[in-house]
């Protein structure tokens, strides 16, 4: 005769024992996390990174010669600092959409904590992150190509 052994399930917590943080209490660390990107915006505002040598320079630019994925990313976000929407987009065309992906995401943890609930991370399957990484690959070579002159930093 088999005995099957079957483990006991472990108990769920307590709300006692692992008190959740709501209100101003909660949202700590979303707002820390807010006044880490001003700050990086007030920086880069101030301290304007088209001036050669402000920042240093990329070390993928200074090893290859070719511009990196985030290169005139600094600058995009100064533009964007500055109210030029346009000529950010054309420093990276990516900065823009990134700044909005981190707004959206700060403010839904934020929302979140202030609520008591866990922070919701970002999530993709194995397809569309293999599909991004090619078409960040792609953006890479083509901007350093004479056809892709416009995707080039400015």
């Amino acid at each position: 005769m088999e005995s099957t052994h079957v483990a006991p399930e472990p108990a769920a917590p307590s709300d006692s024992a692992n008190p959740s943080r709501s209100g101003l209490r909660g949202v700590g660390f979303p707002l820390l996390v807010v006044g880490v990107g001003v700050g990086v915006g007030v920086l880069l505002h101030l301290r304007d990174p088209h001036v050669e040598g402000s920042y240093g320079i990329c070390p993928v630019y200074a090893l290859t010669g070719w511009w990196c994925p985030g290169c005139g990313g600094m600058r995009a976000i100064n533009n964007l600092t500055n109210g030029n929407l346009l000529d950010s987009v054309q420093s990276n065309v990516l900065a823009v959409p990134l700044v909005l992906a981190f707004l959206l995401w700060v403010g839904d943890w934020t929302l979140r904590a202030w609520r008591g609930e866990r922070m919701r991370l970002p999530s993709i399957n194995a397809v569309t992150m293999w599909t991004f990484f090619a078409l960040l690959a792609v953006y890479t070579v083509l901007r350093n190509t004479p056809w892709g002159t416009w995707l080039a930093p400015v």
